[in-house]
């Protein structure tokens, strides 16, 4: 690429080593050369200069390809259209100004703008001018770029830049000026570029027309409308527009940098991501042209098809909660009243609170052995107490500092002994910039040989602890006045020096303490799997950190961007690679390679993904995961976004109902802020909680959700630095009205039988027509009432038979509908509900999400039967409401005040309705109604009738029962009967009286 510069400005600056064309023009040859010059630009101004004048290279760079491709035009118009288009221009102008004084102007512009032999003194301008270069004689030459010259100081973008080729002193001493303003007019005389183009003036002005303020537009109007002019290769004008998209973040990230403890794997908020209004579309095939939309950059479409993997039986029920396992340790000190700072100190006690509370899966943030440099550049920021995050790793071995291995072993087998299982991190996308992988194998990284920016300097501490390498980050991170992208890694033994790129995962931030893993390279896939194997064997729960990163198509967009869709990164689209030359780099996905080799190495082990960016159903449904996070639900949950949630739910279901089973739904994860923070710690935090326990999926708790903590424990936290004490009354609340519902997960785990009752937008078509409940199974029939909503993707499954009860609604709403085996039945009453024929055998539970839109009056805090209480709704209209009651209420009906008093809106809210009890909660209920009788009477199924007795026995028939009346224990009967036999047989009557023939026949023997 190339630009005008002139004479002075190279003297100043002392850039004569820079390559320059035969006219003058600076040549690039890389975005790097254009990068070394920005730099001695600024650096000439001096420190006092304005920092909003600051020369970027990126538009340097773009600046030369737009002066390089007006070049391109103007040589295809000279070969292909007009030929003599300079030689007349040379004869126009002598003939309507002095000969003399245009031969003059060439001169002083020759010698304002040297070319290299006239700059180094071995030819004279006039020499210069008298000579031919590729068979075009120098003065056509240097009459080209005077005009191209005159352009570009017209082009309002290129203002910033005007000093290096500044076109006043040829305005005051030659007639440029006159020459100038009379090529439009000579142009016009001359064949056109093409009848919609116009002259060659007008094509060459057009872009600056289109675009005045923006080298990006110029580029983009450029690659659009010039194609099929040029005969150039438009893979550099893609790549200056990535090198702009890269710098526009790179100066961000100069003026917007971390704060001290930032190392965040966490997902943009959802927004609008995915929705169109409260509808949620991205599972919608025509969601975009040839594909769904994941981010605003162009990506590489992805291959969807149905691999689910299977769950093992206890995979369902799993109920998750992640400890922070430093921090966890030093509160555990504090409440035992001793130190514990290892992993078999742990308490058996805490692990039976933790399993009476209803968790099966602990998940210890922090496991492994963490990088030594990691913990050097947190205190050198001013964290002394800091130790290493947990995702900057130097080892897949558990912390010494922890009790290593052993430690670990005497953990789990004691955990398993209350039902839990241990779940631990794999960080897949990175490791520390010290480990021993980065040291050993520096190819395994992404790197470059020279810096990715000039202006970073690498002057600051050694954080190497090997003598074998020196490892420093860029300075400006110290005083957080910059974040770089790249860190130093030098080789003592060979002197060779690597830029090492930190991870990252282009919403923000670089993570400084970590060195990116290349995954183009087979070698580094395959070294990665055998360690998640390694890991597997011990743990089994593994949950990925950021595995949406490494998915091919985000590893595409982020490293080997496409040619004009880069930008992710800042300096990563000079590696820019064609879809064919990727695929041949990483023709598979990772992510389905892992899964298939650990069910087949290391069968039984959870796969869990961290992963956003709405390639949630893609990682279970096609890259098999078993379960994935499901962010949707904390965010749209703690903002009341009822209706995009129902829609979410309804969608995924319609999609295939399999993947909502394996969502992991959260209130809080460690890289947001606490439940309590977000929810607080009242109805709707319980009403929230609720669906958390009886959703279908994962349910996962943050570290001190249950105790009410609100503090959020960074990855680098040695302990707590909040003095809190545990919510005694949230905990007492927790454990009578959530814990019941985990332990109990296995009625709410599986999709098959889970129902969106959707009752519609508004109350008044709620009256008009009949709510169509979406069912996450394939009915056996359907009324003419309604009609459930297929999916589109539904499983070829065996369909059991779904018998449901809905909750009596609200006067102004609907009548309350049932879903039973396929057929849609209305109740007598809006607030009466009916139950499925009794005499139906039970089915798995099916729970139903009602969508009321009526700002009604709240819930009655009134308590059923069974003496279970309902919390109140949240009195601003559509916010959430549920109903949360302890395993005693399973059979209670919902209560629902008659009145309505407010009127109507358009925002729904999801609570729930209780369905016909399953077979073992039907036992159990019975088992509890029998608990008052005698252990002797329970093997009969109901009480039996008395047997006929002598007239003198008195017995009284008419006592009140659990029904209507009391029926004699079968004790006192068989009593009664030993006292006839003895009176039989004292009897000297010849015969034995016969027994009754309305008797029993056990009565008879």
């Amino acid at each position: 690429m190339e630009f005008h510069i002139s004479r002075a400005i190279r003297e100043n600056l002392n850039v004569d080593g820079l390559v320059f064309g035969y006219t003058g023009n600076v040549i690039f040859g890389n975005v790097a050369a254009s990068r070394r010059l920005a730099s001695q630009l600024n650096e000439a101004r001096g420190p006092e200069a304005d920092p909003a004048k600051t020369i970027n290279a990126g538009a340097l760079f773009a600046m030369g390809l737009i002066d390089e491709l007006n070049h391109a035009l103007v040589a295809q118009y000279r070969k292909e259209i007009d030929p003599a288009v300079h030689s007349e221009a040379i004869r126009w102008f002598a003939s309507k100004l002095d000969p003399a004084k245009i031969e003059q102007l060439l001169l002083t512009f020759v010698q304002q703008f040297p070319t290299v032999a006239v700059y180094r003194g071995e030819l004279t301008p006039l020499q210069w001018l008298n000579g031919t270069t590729d068979d075009l004689p120098n003065r056509e030459a240097a009459l080209e770029e005077l005009m191209l010259l005159w352009l570009s100081n017209m082009n309002p973008a290129f203002a910033p830049f005007r000093e290096l080729f500044n076109d006043e002193p040829l305005k005051t001493q030659t007639v440029y000026k006159s020459v100038t303003a009379a090529l439009p007019d000579y142009l016009t005389t001359r064949p056109p570029v093409a009848p919609e183009v116009g002259s060659l003036y007008e094509a060459l002005r057009a872009p600056m027309l289109a675009s005045p303020d923006s080298i990006t537009g110029q580029l983009e109007f450029i690659r659009e409308r010039w194609s099929k002019y040029l005969a150039t290769d438009l893979r550099r004008i893609l790549l200056a527009i990535d090198v702009l998209r890269e710098e526009d973040i790179a100066i961000w990230l100069r003026f917007h940098p971390p704060g001290p403890d930032w190392h965040r794997h966490g997902a943009p908020t959802w927004g609008a991501q995915g929705f169109r209004g409260d509808e949620f579309i991205g599972f919608d095939e025509d969601f975009v042209p040839g594909g769904r939309l994941y981010s605003a950059d162009y990506q590489a479409p992805l291959h969807e098809y149905e691999a689910f993997s299977a769950d093992q039986a206890w995979m369902p029920n799993v109920v998750l909660i992640a400890k922070s396992t430093y921090v966890w340790l030093e509160q555990l000190s504090k409440k035992y009243g001793r130190h514990i700072h290892r992993l078999n100190q742990i308490p058996d006690e805490e692990l039976r609170i933790l399993a009476d509370r209803g968790i099966t899966g602990l998940w210890l943030i922090g496991l492994w052995e963490r990088s030594i440099a990691s913990r050097t550049i947190k205190r050198l920021r001013g964290q002394s107490d800091a130790v290493a995050s947990a995702y900057s790793l130097k080892e897949y071995d558990i912390a010494e500092d922890l009790g290593g291995y052993s430690a670990y072993e005497d953990l789990r087998n004691r955990a398993s002994r209350f039902g839990l299982r241990l779940a631990s991190d794999m960080v897949p996308n990175h490791m520390g910039i010290d480990s021993e992988w980065v040291i050993e194998h520096p190819e395994w990284f992404i790197y470059r040989w020279d810096s990715p920016f000039p202006v970073y300097s690498y002057n600051g501490p050694d954080l190497s602890t090997d003598s074998r390498v020196e490892i420093k980050i860029e300075d400006h991170y110290y005083d957080q006045s910059d974040a770089a992208v790249a860190f130093r890694l030098r080789h003592h033994h060979d002197g060779t020096t690597r830029y090492v790129y930190h991870g990252n995962d282009g919403t923000s931030f670089a993570w400084n303490d970590t060195a990116q893993l290349d995954y183009s390279k087979a070698e580094v896939r395959e070294h990665v799997i055998q360690t998640i194997l390694h890991v597997a064997r011990q743990f089994p729960i593994i949950r990925f950190d950021a595995a949406m990163v490494l998915a091919k198509r985000h590893v595409q967009r982020l490293w080997f961007p496409l040619p004009g869709a880069g930008g992710s990164i800042p300096s990563r689209a000079e590696n820019a690679m064609s879809q064919e030359e990727f695929d041949a780099a990483m023709p598979h996905e990772f992510w389905r390679e892992v899964v298939d080799r650990v069910a087949a190495e290391v069968p039984g082990t959870l796969l869990l993904a961290e992963a956003f960016w709405l390639l949630e159903a893609y990682f279970v449904r096609t890259l098999g995961m078993h379960r994935v996070y499901n962010s949707a639900f904390m965010n749209m949950l703690r903002d009341e976004e009822n209706a995009k949630y129902r829609s979410y739910l309804k969608k995924t279901i319609e999609f295939d109902p399999d993947v909502m089973k394996r969502y992991v739904n959260f209130m809080s994860n460690p890289d947001e802020r606490t439940a309590i923070d977000q929810f607080g710690t009242g109805d709707k935090y319980f009403g929230v909680c609720t669906l958390l326990a009886t959703l279908p999926g994962l349910p996962m708790f943050g570290h001190g959700q249950i105790e009410g903590y609100t503090e959020r424990y960074g990855m680098e936290f040695k302990r707590a630095r909040m003095d809190e004490h545990p919510n005694d009354g949230l905990i007492a609340r927790h454990q009578h009205e959530i814990a019941p519902l985990l332990k109990n997960r296995k009625v709410f785990a599986e999709s098959a039988n889970f129902v969106l009752y959707d009752s519609g937008p508004t109350t008044e078509s709620m009256k008009m027509s009949s709510p169509t409940p979406t069912v996450a199974t394939t009915s056996a029939a359907s009324s003419s009432t309604t009609t459930p909503t297929v999916p589109r993707a539904a499983p070829s499954k065996p369909q059991p038979r779904t018998w449901t009860r809905a909750a009596a609604s609200c006067d102004n709403a609907a009548s309350p509908m049932v879903w039973a085996s396929g057929q849609t039945i209305r109740s007598s009453s809006p607030t009466v509900t009916k139950r499925a024929d009794s005499s139906t055998s039970a089915a798995p539970a099916t729970f139903i999400i009602t969508a009321c839109t009526s700002s009604c009056a709240a819930f009655n805090t009134s308590s059923c039967s069974t003496g279970a209480s309902f919390a109140p709704r949240p009195s601003s209209p559509g916010t959430l409401s549920a109903t949360h009651c302890t395993a005693r209420a399973f059979t209670a009906s919902m209560k629902r005040s008659r009145g309505c008093g407010s009127a109507p809106s358009t925002t729904p809210f999801i609570r729930w309705s209780m369905p016909k009890l399953p077979a073992h909660l039907a036992r159990w209920q019975k088992k509890r109604q029998e608990a008052s009788l005698p252990k002797r009477a329970k093997k009969y199924p109901r009480p039996l009738p008395p047997p006929p007795l002598p007239q003198r026995t008195v017995l009284n028939h008419h006592q009140p029962t659990r029904q209507n009346q009391f029926h004699p224990h079968p004790v006192l009967i068989r009593a009664l009967l030993r006292s006839l036999k003895r009176q039989n047989n004292s009897s000297q009557e010849p015969s034995k009286p016969s027994p009754p023939k309305t008797g029993r026949p056990w009565l008879r023997k």
